[in-house]
């Protein structure tokens, strides 16, 4: 049998565990799918890295005579590979595999079925998936953690505690290798691309932010970071408007549709969890709310629609937004001019609460104040 991958299912390692199976196996790689692994490893993205090491294995069966291995076909223009997403090296995939009268292997469903359209032979196999038995860093956390620490080559850490005595505090004296750093942050990341639970808010080389159910989760890589770093956050309180002093006043003030309100605080100070409160408040009181967050880690109800940046841009959020026409949006972690510019425009609407962040001891930064009140 003589069998092409494709660059999934080499990253996935799906080549190399056919073996025992498909005796007098030919393996045929794709120079294009060479080509994809190095531009991904290159950019630091670990897909990269896992499919070298595959044909690293092929190399080493071929050698011990278990396959029959060979480079054929061309590597993917700088236009093609740009295009990639597009389906570009794809094409240039299945072109080897019908040039060679091949068996396309490949875990990418959308590739599959058009290999199949075309007449081609075809072996799908399904995406291998970490993390299937949930947050592997989960039993670092108990009902006062508010976050976890991890990195490589220290011991785990966490901030736990009361509310009002948090304290950061080493939590295992057993060191993170590097190894085990390595699996966690593959493990988190499949974890939420897999799960209806999770998704990727930001997927940079060297840094990925995730949301996991209530976790936030933030993974930076070298060369970003000097080593590995896992940092999970999750809310351990959840308020409503009745905890906190002048609950009456404030719910006046807010069902007389009081708008483009600053919420300002230290970090930690629980800006956000009052804006959560507020969000639910004005929920219950049938207001349509929305909120714009990045990340999206405010704990609200189904009923709330959480936004983020629309193109890496959340001015685009908020012309969206308007043309939703909420009763009320909630813009959390206010911190750059052009947030400031954002909140303004929507003040003009009249329908934005935001939450910010403001160093310990100072009130809103004149400079985003100006820009925010410069609407009126």
């Amino acid at each position: 049998m003589t069998l092409v991958p494709d660059t999934s299912a080499v990253i996935d390692g799906r080549v190399s565990e056919r073996i025992d199976s498909d005796e007098g196996l030919t393996v045929l790689i794709p120079e294009a799918v060479v080509g994809e692994l190095e531009s991904q490893a290159n950019a630091g993205y670990d897909s990269g890295w896992s499919g070298l090491e595959e044909l690293q294995r092929l190399a080493e069966l071929a050698d011990e005579g278990d396959i029959g291995l060979r480079y054929v076909g061309r590597r993917a223009n700088a236009d093609e590979q740009d295009a990639a997403s597009e389906g570009e090296v794809d094409a240039i995939i299945r072109d080897v595999a019908a040039d060679n009268d091949a068996t396309l292997l490949s875990s990418d469903i959308v590739q599959s079925e058009v290999a199949k359209a075309k007449g081609l032979e075809v072996v799908y196999v399904e995406p291998r998936v970490d993390g299937d038995d949930g947050l592997p860093i989960a039993d670092f956390f108990d009902e006062e953690t508010m976050s976890v620490h991890l990195k490589t080559g220290t011991q785990p850490k966490a901030k736990r505690g009361a509310l009002d005595g948090m304290s950061y505090k080493t939590i295992d004296e057993t060191v993170s290798s590097e190894t085990q750093m390595d699996e966690w942050a593959d493990s988190i990341e499949s974890l939420a691309r897999s799960s209806s639970e999770g998704f990727i808010e930001l997927s940079e080389p060297g840094m990925t932010i995730i949301q996991y159910e209530d976790y936030r989760i933030a993974v930076a890589r070298p060369p970003f970071a000097d080593g590995i770093e896992i940092t999970a956050v999750r809310p351990i309180a959840k308020t409503t408007l009745d905890d906190y002093i002048f609950d009456d006043q404030l719910r006046d003030r807010l069902l007389e549709q009081e708008r483009g309100v600053l919420i300002s605080g230290s970090p930690g100070a629980g800006k956000s969890t009052f804006a959560q409160a507020v969000a639910e408040f004005l929920d219950d009181n049938e207001y349509a709310v929305k909120t714009m967050e990045k990340p999206r880690d405010l704990q609200v109800d189904d009923e709330i629609t959480q936004y983020t940046a629309l193109g890496g841009d959340m001015a685009t959020t908020a012309d969206s937004l308007l043309l939703v026409r909420p009763d009320y949006t909630i813009y959390d972690e206010v911190r750059k001019t052009e947030d400031f510019d954002v909140f303004a425009d929507m003040r003009l609407a009249g329908v934005v609460w935001s939450a910010l962040s403001t160093p310990p001891g100072r009130s809103t930064p004149s400079s985003g104040l100006s820009a925010a009140s410069s609407w009126g």
